[in-house]
C-alpha cells in the first residue's frame, strides 16, 4: 500500500485541533518530504523518524516519502507528531496494518533509539481528540494524564517497537515502572491545604474580607505595613475556597499542561490553584506570550484560583494596566502572525501593598514614616484607577498588638470552619443561578444583574447617593451590588438589604471597620 493515515492534534493555546497525518510512498529518488506548515522542531523529525525506525528493527523505504499534515492552513509546532508520522510511514511501507491505525491517534516525540518522549499538553490534545477518536496513543510518562479523560481507551507505551507489536496483532504496551521527574517548576497549587486561615491573628475585618471574597469569586486589595499579615491571609485563601470540579480540573490541568508544569502520576487536581509571581516578572510571564511557542502566563496558571500580586507597586506598570482585560472578560487572547491563542484566565485577584516606599510603621520607640505625601501618592499611584476600580474590596491592615493577638485566639475561626460557610454560599449561589453560565456572583454582567437580580430600590438608597457624590463609577456600582449579593448568600439571606449594600460599599471604598 503506498498511502496511509492516522491522527495527531496541534495545539493552539489550550485549545486542541485535529490534524491529519497522511504518508505516501511513491517511486522517485530516496527523499522525505514534510507539508503543512511545519516548524523548525517538527522538520528536524524527518531525521528522528528515520533513526527510530531503522534502531527498532524495522527497514526504512527507500522511496520518495510525501507527509502531509491536514489542514494544511494551521501552522504545526513540536515534536508531538513524531509518533504519528512513524506509524502512518509504517504502514504506508505496509509493515503495520493500515487498518489497524483506524480511530486511533497517536502523539508523542521520538528518541533516536525508538523510546517514546513524554510532550507537554497531552491533556487538552486527548480532550479534542475524544470526539473523534476512541484510541490514543502516548508516551508511557504521558499515560496517566491523558487517562482523565473520561470515555478514550488511552495506550502508554515506552518504545516504538511496542507499538509496532501492538498494531501488528500483540499485546498492549505496559507503562513505565515509574515516572520521570516533572518538566519544570510546579506553581504552588496544594500547599494552600498546608496552611489554616486561623493562624492570621487580630485583623477579624481582613477574615471577614477574605471569607467575602471567596465566597463571591470578587478581587482583593490588602493595604498595610509589612507584618501585619497580608501575604498568609492570601496564602490561606486556597484553604476556604470549594474544591474544583472534576470539568473545573481538567480545564485547570490543561493549562497546567501545555505549560509543562503537571507532575507525571499527580492524578486530578482538585485544590484551586494559587500562583504568586516576583514583582520583577515580564509581561510574557504575567500575561503570557513569547516569540515562539505561545505559552500561558501567572494569569493562566492562576484559573479558577488565586492570583497573588505581592508588593503589588513594584510591578512594572505596565504590566499592571495588562490585567484590566482579563479581569473583565476571564481570558488572554494572543495573537501572532501565525497564530491566535486564547487562554482561559478568570481569576480571583488579591493585591497587596505598603502604604509607602519606606514601610515604616509608626508607634512607641519607633521612627515611623519618614516618607512624604507626595511620594506616598506616586508609590500608591503606581496602582492605576482603572485597576483599583476592578478590585470589589479594599481592606486597610493596621499593625497587631501582642494582647490583639492573644484576645483574637479566642475568635479565629479554622479554615475548615470558614470553608463550610463558603460553601454554603456558594451553594445559595449556584441555585439562584441555575441554567445559565455563572458559577459566582463576580462573574454576573452588569446588564443581567440590574435587569433579574437588583436588590431593590430601599436597599440601593445609598448606593444611589454615593453615585451622586461621585464616590464610584457604574462599574464600580455594579460590583457593588454583587458583593452585597454574596453578603446575603453568607447570611443566608433570599436578597441583599440596607445593611448588605452599605457594607458593600464601605468595603469597595476600603473604610469599613
Amino acid at each position: 500500500m503506498a498511502l496511509a493515515r492516522t491522527y495527531s492534534v496541534a495545539l493552539v493555546g489550550v485549545r486542541g485541533h485535529m490534524i491529519e497525518v497522511e504518508a505516501d510512498i511513491a517511486s522517485g529518488l530516496p527523499a522525505t518530504i514534510l507539508v503543512g506548515l511545519p516548524d523548525t522542531a517538527l522538520r528536524e523529525a524527518r531525521d528522528r523518524i528515520r533513526a527510530a525506525i531503522v534502531n527498532s528493527g524495522e527497514a526504512w523505504p527507500s522511496s520518495k516519502i510525501t507527509v502531509g499534515l491536514s489542514p494544511a492552513t494551521l501552522p504545526k509546532r513540536g515534536s508531538g507528531f513524531d509518533l504519528a508520522i512513524a506509524v502512518a510511514i509504517l504502514a504506508a511501507a505496509e509493515a503495520v496494518p493500515a487498518n489497524a491505525l483506524a480511530g486511533k491517534m497517536f502523539l508523542a516525540e521520538l528518541g533516536l533509539d525508538g523510546r517514546l518522549r513524554p510532550t507537554p499538553g497531552v491533556l487538552p490534545a486527548v480532550v479534542a481528540a475524544e470526539a473523534a477518536v476512541d484510541t490514543v496513543v502516548v508516551a508511557g510518562q504521558n499515560a496517566g494524564e491523558a487517562a482523565l479523560v473520561p470515555g478514550v481507551r488511552v495506550i502508554g507505551a515506552n518504545t516504538l517497537l511496542e507499538v509496532i507489536v501492538w498494531l501488528r496483532g500483540g499485546g498492549a504496551p505496559s507503562p513505565p515502572p515509574s515516572p520521570e521527574p516533572p518538566r519544570g517548576p510546579v506553581p504552588g497549587l496544594a500547599r494552600g491545604r498546608k496552611l489554616d486561615l486561623s493562624e492570621v491573628l487580630g485583623q477579624a475585618e481582613a477574615r471577614m474580607a477574605v471569607e467575602i471574597c471567596a465566597a463571591g469569586g470578587h478581587n482583593l486589595s490588602l493595604l498595610g505595613p509589612p507584618g501585619v499579615g497580608k501575604t498568609m491571609l492570601a496564602e490561606r485563601m486556597p484553604t476556604i475556597l470549594p474544591a474544583l470540579s472534576t470539568e473545573a480540573a481538567i480545564e485547570v490541568m490543561s493549562i497546567h499542561s501545555v505549560a509543562g508544569y503537571l507532575t507525571p502520576g499527580g492524578g486530578l487536581m482538585t485544590v484551586p490553584p494559587f500562583c504568586a509571581p516576583h514583582h520583577t516578572s515580564s509581561m510574557a510571564a504575567i500575561v503570557g506570550g513569547g516569540s515562539g511557542v505561545v505559552r500561558p502566563g501567572a494569569v493562566s496558571l492562576a484559573h479558577n484560583g488565586i492570583l497573588l500580586l505581592d508588593e503589588a507597586p513594584e510591578f512594572h506598570r505596565d504590566v499592571l494596566d495588562a490585567l484590566r482585560q482579563p479581569l473583565e472578560s476571564g481570558e488572554v487572547v494572543i495573537a501572532r502572525a501565525g497564530a491566535h491563542a486564547v487562554f482561559p484566565a478568570r481569576f480571583t485577584l488579591v493585591l497587596a501593598a505598603n502604604p509607602c516606599p519606606c514601610a515604616k510603621t509608626a508607634g512607641p520607640g519607633k521612627a515611623g514614616c519618614s516618607c512624604s505625601p507626595a511620594a506616598r501618592r506616586r508609590y500608591l499611584g503606581r496602582l492605576s484607577g482603572p485597576l483599583l476600580d476592578r478590585v470589589d474590596v479594599k481592606v486597610r491592615l493596621q499593625p497587631v498588638s501582642r494582647s490583639d493577638m492573644l484576645y483574637d485566639r479566642k475568635f479565629a475561626e479554622p479554615s475548615a470552619v470558614v470553608a463550610q460557610r463558603v460553601a454554603a454560599a456558594r451553594e445559595r449561589c449556584a441555585a439562584r443561578y441555575a441554567g445559565t453560565q455563572w458559577r459566582v456572583n463576580a462573574e454576573i454582567p452588569g446588564t443581567v444583574l440590574r435587569r433579574s437580580f437588583s436588590p431593590g430600590p430601599a436597599a440601593l438608597r445609598s448606593l444611589d447617593r454615593a453615585m451622586e457624590l461621585g464616590q464610584l463609577s457604574a462599574r464600580g456600582a455594579d460590583k457593588i451590588v454583587r458583593v452585597a449579593w454574596s453578603l446575603a448568600d453568607l447570611a443566608g439571606a433570599d436578597r441583599p438589604g440596607p445593611d448588605q449594600v452599605n457594607l458593600a460599599i464601605s468595603l469597595w471604598l476600603g473604610v469599613a471597620r
